[in-house]
């Protein structure tokens, strides 16, 4: 039976397991895809720990598969599925989870993998460089004009800076004193997190604020716009933006979004800087990596074939 690596409960690593699981069926509509490499998130040990999405309320059957984005080889069609054939390869946002060796992709947020690019560089983009370019597209600036990014030495925020600078903006890189080098290496100018950030920030005069964070330093990042629908986050409930006047990212979920951010790294505009590369066995390491926080970056787990 192939495996999967789960949670059985909610609560903290110790709920994560190895099981066997049954190979998912070809339901209507989507793909039965074998993994080849899944990407890591910090929504995978939040969605543990009992996180739930903006609209989410359904109570989850466990033990939950862990993991949302995946790049791996079609090995079943779903009825009403056109475009995709036994043996294409794609990558995609799986329903049934990514940290295992086959799963469900849903054939309308799938793509085709291009040939050069690497299944662990495809896994990598359906969570936090297609949230990026989600996020940058919403905000509609014009070229010159500067975006403030927190969280920008994550997944998502290293993203969100490459394909900023790549759309023409200035970039403002708010993170850890220990990520300096790196989020200056993508082109931004950064920002030492911590107390009194924002006064740090307020001389860069920015334009927007894509928010990685949420909490207390979305709250001071509001502070330093004068137009309010500029602020966004992926980093906070949806109430808890909208008091501060901005919004959550819209996420496109379709295949041109994913089309477009494997354009984006075919043509050198975004690496997605792969600092850790684990093998199946070992993805409660990669998991610890990732909720430790210190990771620039992405995490990957590969899947043997």
């Amino acid at each position: 039976m192939p495996k999967a690596y789960v949670f059985t409960r909610y609560g903290g690593p110790e709920t994560e397991a190895f099981v066997d699981v049954d190979r998912p069926s070809p339901a209507p509509g989507h793909l039965v895809v074998a993994v080849r490499a899944a990407g890591v998130n910090p929504v995978d040990w939040k969605q543990r720990a009992g996180f739930r999405r903006p609209g989410e309320s359904d109570e989850r059957v466990f033990p939950v598969v862990f993991g949302n984005e995946v790049s791996g080889v079609v090995e079943e069609v779903g009825e009403g599925v056109a475009g995709f054939t036994v043996g294409d390869e794609v990558f995609g946002t799986a329903v049934a989870g990514g940290y295992t060796e086959y799963t469900l992709v849903p054939a309308a947020i799938a793509a085709h993998k291009p040939a050069e690019l690497p299944h662990t560089v495809a896994a990598t983009l359906p969570v936090a460089a297609a949230t990026a370019y989600d996020g940058v597209r919403q905000l509609d600036l014009p070229p010159g004009a500067t975006l403030l990014v927190t969280g920008a030495g994550g997944g998502v925020g290293a993203a969100a800076v490459q394909i900023a600078r790549a759309f023409g903006l200035g970039v403002v890189g708010v993170a850890s004193e220990g990520k300096k080098d790196f989020v200056e290496s993508l082109g931004a100018v950064h920002v030492p997190s911590g107390p009194d950030w924002a006064e740090r920030a307020r001389a860069t005069a920015p334009d927007a604020v894509y928010d990685l964070v949420g909490g207390q330093v979305l709250a001071e990042a509001a502070e330093l716009l004068t137009d309010r629908t500029k602020l966004i986050t992926a980093g906070a409930p949806e109430e808890d933006v909208r008091r501060l006047g901005g919004a959550r990212v819209r996420r496109g979920r379709n295949a041109a979004v994913l089309e477009e951010v494997a354009r984006l790294v075919l043509k050198g505009d975004l690496d997605p800087h792969i600092t850790g590369t684990f093998p199946f066995d070992r993805a409660g390491d990669a998991l610890r990596t990732v909720e430790a926080g210190h990771a620039s970056g992405k995490t990957v787990i590969e899947v043997a074939r």
